[in-house]
């Protein structure tokens, strides 16, 4: 694989605090099938649209995939989860017990029809040289998705940050995590640019 065969699609955006916030999904060409990472959305709720007020396309899920990984279980990450009965999908053990809690997510977007999940406990292998490692902090059972391509190792963070200021915050364990993987490039689910080495890279140690 190679790092052109990772791609972020915009899906649509939610309001916070009055400013539109893009969501993405990510789409891994593995040589064994197309790996899916978040859902995204395909429609909404009253409550939904007057707390978040949440756009999206659901033309924009690609359907034909392998399998399927969530990072986490909230409404903006598993709302097409639905377009995929009988795909494995993939999550963490935890962050599924965590969505049985009230107010956490959609209940009826997790638990449908046909719904077939994998639930991990820690790190797995979901196919040779894509594995998930948990990144908990923005949920309880958050997975990060790393991929080995011929170009370097990348990464797939969902909601590790909402942003790269956020990510640069030095007490945001889980980015940190994957910082000291010293991977290639980094996604994240609400940044549309990804960050490759240079920019990931630690600062150099002062000259004595």
């Amino acid at each position: 694989m190679r790092l052109a065969d990772i791609r972020a699609i915009r899906y649509g955006d939610v309001l916070v605090d009055g400013e539109r916030w893009p969501g993405f999904l990510d789409v891994v060409e593995h040589p064994q099938g197309r790996v899916l990472v978040d859902t995204g959305l395909i429609d909404s709720t009253p409550e939904l649209d007057e707390e978040w007020s949440p756009r999206f396309d659901p033309d924009a899920i690609p359907r034909e995939v392998a399998c399927v990984i969530n990072t986490h279980l909230h409404f903006d990450h598993c709302g097409g989860n639905r377009l995929f009965p009988g795909t494995p999908i993939y999550v963490q053990r935890l962050e599924r017990d965590a969505a049985r809690s009230e107010d956490y997510t959609i209940p009826e977007w997790v638990d449908f029809e046909g719904a077939t999940y994998v639930e991990l406990d820690g790190d797995h292998a979901v196919l040779p040289g894509l594995r998930v490692v948990p990144t908990p902090g923005h949920s309880p059972g958050h997975q990060s998705v790393l991929v080995e391509t011929d170009d370097g190792l990348a990464v797939v963070a969902g909601d590790v940050a909402y942003t790269w200021s956020e990510f640069d915050d030095p007490t945001n364990e889980a980015a940190g995590m994957l910082t000291a993987l010293a991977p290639r490039r980094i996604w994240l689910a609400h940044d549309g640019e990804p960050r490759d080495a240079a920019t990931l890279a630690p600062p150099p140690s002062p000259q004595t």
